[in-house]
């Protein structure tokens, strides 16, 4: 009677099956990641070749054609939820939409063939100097070439610091329900002094200078306090007024008026004259095309990819303790709360 003998397969397994297609998908994210904003942009140039700007002046984003046809080429950027700049986003430290507009304003800049920028708002607002970034790098854009235009389209808010932002604007569009309007600065924290001295809790603080703990959330502020935080706001705040002033044509009593921090509708907007038009997407095409005197307009946007570097960093962005410091730190903001 013969011996049956087993043999092993030589086929692969599940288990190499299934690590082939993972090698497979992460050569493939690398790849797109190198081709796409990532460790080797397309823009980049090759060994030898000279790089006219640096990365940070003409960012590796990745330019997709959005809409329309002819010559002139348009850039259309978002600017949504609140302006900071540098704080990261999501678990692996994506770049948050600020960053991504500022970078995408300095690429529109540094492009030659660039006519305008469509700026699409949908925020209440932020830090103060990040809104005047911003604002003067759209400055800078149309400083670049003197016949350059910027269009602003409002989505649900275009408020505050947004509407700081916006004011860099030829023309600034608000969709029927838009609001915007709080045109004003605010600092805001919390004091838990008499939860602490209910709790037993104690607060040591070793200072400086009597005004070096200004809102220490343990310690009572003095209307002395009080009035310096009062006087840095109401600078911050005529800094705000001028502007308005100056972009929008108001005079001074006017704009001391509508900056008391209320919002306004669309239709208010229009009648305070904060903005020029109440419309829609196409409405925003149609007034750049016109402000630019030509009936076709090549739209572009501008998108980052995944980047392996955001995930090397991703464990900053688990730590706890940078939320904590970054929700207990005070901030002047050009912001409506809606909180």
């Amino acid at each position: 009677m013969s011996k049956v003998v087993y043999r092993r397969s030589r086929r692969p397994g599940c288990l190499t099956i299934v690590l082939a297609l993972i090698v497979a998908g992460i050569a493939l994210v690398w790849l797109h990641d190198r081709r796409n904003g990532g460790l080797l942009p397309t823009d980049r140039p090759s060994i030898g070749e000279k790089r006219q700007w640096g990365e940070d002046a003409f960012p590796p984003l990745t330019e997709i054609w959005s809409e329309g046809r002819g010559k002139t080429k348009v850039v259309r950027i978002p600017l949504s939820g609140m302006i900071l700049l540098g704080a990261e986003t999501g678990l692996f430290g994506g770049i948050n939409p600020a960053d991504l507009a500022l970078r995408s304003i300095r690429r529109a800049t540094l492009d030659a063939d660039v006519r305008a920028l469509i700026l699409e708002i949908d925020s209440g607002g932020g830090g103060i100097t990040a809104s005047d970034i911003l604002h003067h790098e759209l400055t800078r854009f149309k400083q670049a070439q003197p016949d350059r235009k910027i269009v602003v389209i409002c989505g649900d808010v275009a408020a505050s610091g947004a509407y700081y932002v916006a004011l860099a604007a030829d023309h600034i569009i608000a969709h029927p329900t838009s609001i915007t309007g709080s045109l004003g600065v605010i600092i805001q924290t919390l004091n838990i002094r008499e939860l602490a001295q209910f709790l037993g809790i104690r607060d040591v603080t070793i200072k400086s200078g009597e005004n070096k703990d200004l809102l220490n959330p343990f310690g009572e502020v003095s209307p002395e306090q009080l009035a310096l935080l009062q006087h840095v706001v109401d600078d911050m705040h005529a800094r705000f007024k001028d502007l308005i002033q100056q972009s929008r044509g108001l005079d001074p009593q006017t704009v001391d008026g509508l900056a008391d921090g209320r919002i306004f509708t669309a239709q208010q907007a229009l009648d305070h004259k904060l903005i020029d038009d109440i419309g829609y997407w196409s409405d925003a095409v149609t007034a750049t095309q016109a402000l630019l005197g030509v009936e076709e307009t090549m739209i572009y946007r501008y998108e980052t990819s995944f980047s392996w570097r955001q995930l090397l960093r991703a464990s900053t962005h688990l730590n706890p303790r940078a939320w904590l410091d970054t929700m207990q730190t005070p901030r002047f903001l050009y912001q409506w709360r809606m909180d």
